[in-house]
């Protein structure tokens, strides 16, 4: 995965951009905006910049204080909780599209780190949108970090009408590679 994001790195635009408290942070489109976690600062940046709801994909506990953040600097949330290492459902995509079309302007959408599941869904958005291919999808998501398997094949496969979850093969074999990466995290 190391290999293919850098690979795409250079034939994509994405990755390291870091914004007042957010890293990751890249437009999407006239209407999406992505990236990791925002601090304080961050959400504060977003409200600056005229993002007006902010889309939060962790699945993880987290402390009020987190979750009030984003009405702190006048932004609406909404939680969509995707597990770490995961990809979201078509109902959970259905949901992210119907934020995006009913928000009153730009939408921020994050998971912790902006990577695997922020890409799986603003990749899932551009090809149901109409947007882009799966394999340009694909190819933005790993220029921004590398995902996990699930996630690579998730994008690679979704398409204009669909956004399945990957088959359980696919799921179990990633789900025990990424294990150690997701604990060390959760430490």
């Amino acid at each position: 995965m190391l290999a293919l994001s850098g690979w795409a790195r250079h034939d994509a635009s994405g990755g390291r951009h870091t914004e007042a408290g957010i890293n990751h942070f890249l437009r999407v489109d006239g209407k999406v905006w992505r990236g990791s976690a925002p601090t304080e600062a961050g959400y504060r940046e977003l409200a600056r910049r005229g993002i007006r709801t902010v889309v939060d994909l962790r699945a993880e506990k987290l402390p009020p204080a987190d979750l009030a953040r984003p009405a702190q600097a006048g932004l609406a949330s909404v939680r969509l909780p995707v597990r770490d290492g995961q990809t979201p459902t078509r109902a959970q995509v259905d949901a992210f599209l119907a934020v995006v079309r009913d928000s009153p302007g730009p939408v921020y959408v994050h998971c912790g780190a902006g990577v695997g599941r922020t890409g799986s869904m603003t990749a899932a958005y551009l090809v149901r949108t109409g947007q882009a291919t799966s394999r340009q999808a694909a190819l933005r998501t790993l220029a921004v970090g590398p995902p996990s398997i699930e996630q690579v094949y998730y994008v690679l496969h979704v398409s204009p009408g669909d956004s399945d979850q990957p088959p359980m093969l696919v799921r179990g074999v990633s789900r025990l590679l990424d294990a150690p990466r997701r604990i060390r995290a959760s430490l």
